[in-house]
């Protein structure tokens, strides 16, 4: 991601907020539907950043040697970390902090279950070492 696509994010959202605060009033749902288009529009707006950074990551650990298996989730706790702020924001936004909270907890038991072949993993090495 560029700069300059770092601060039109920053300004659409920041647009989106103040246009929202304004609608808000007369119409909560029209608000909450305009914060979220523009976090879809940022959010495919990064698609090609993304893409360069998991190119990277690939190049990275075929490089480093370190084998796939143990990257991959990684990748994906990052992945599950960054969807749930923003579901969890986009609850909060809507006044549903319950369900905020629940998209964080289901978030949290996602990335302990995606970081599982790792830790195994974590636990194989101990247990050589232990020998």
């Amino acid at each position: 991601m560029t700069m300059e696509q770092a601060i039109q994010a920053t300004a659409l959202c920041v647009l989106a907020a103040v246009l929202a605060l304004t609608v808000k009033r007369g119409s909560p749902e029209t608000a909450l539907l305009l914060v979220l288009g523009a976090a879809v529009a940022v959010l495919l707006s990064l698609g090609q950043a993304l893409g360069e950074a998991v190119a990277f990551l690939e190049e990275l650990g075929t490089r480093s040697g370190v084998p796939e298996g143990l990257l991959t989730p990684l990748y994906k706790v990052a992945g599950i970390a960054l969807v749930v702020k923003v579901g969890s924001g986009l609850c909060a936004d809507a006044g549903e902090s319950a369900l905020a909270s629940v998209v964080e907890t289901a978030g949290t038991v996602c990335a302990l279950a995606a970081s599982l072949p790792l830790l195994r993993k974590v636990l194989e090495l101990l247990m050589e070492l232990m020998a």
